[in-house]
């Protein structure tokens, strides 16, 4: 009996598994490019964010420490003002602690 091959591509598999990577290779070829210059500017656009975030923190602090020597001027020229505030502030709280 003779034997005959099921299908017909079998004795070609080789070529088509080279005409497959072949394939692969191109399209990855074409992609990289693109995929390198996204990845940049994501990169740059990351590295804008980090720069404004450390900006707005900087400028947070900033008006913290003035909010603070404010504070501190006002206290130092008004200790019986800012005592009578502090009493009240605090009588306030304990009321509102004992409900």
């Amino acid at each position: 009996m003779a034997q005959t091959p099921v299908s017909s591509d079998f004795g070609n598999s080789t070529s088509t598994s080279d005409r497959l990577a072949s394939m692969a290779h191109e399209t990855i070829d074409r992609v990289t490019p693109k995929v390198n210059r996204v990845e940049h500017e994501v990169r740059g656009a990351a590295a804008r964010a980090g720069d404004g975030a450390k900006l707005l923190q900087e400028r947070a602090v900033e008006a913290a420490e003035e909010n603070l020597r404010s504070m501190r001027s006002y206290i130092e020229t008004n200790p019986l003002t800012t005592a009578g505030i502090a009493f009240a502030a605090g009588i306030l709280l304990m009321s509102l602690i004992r409900r």
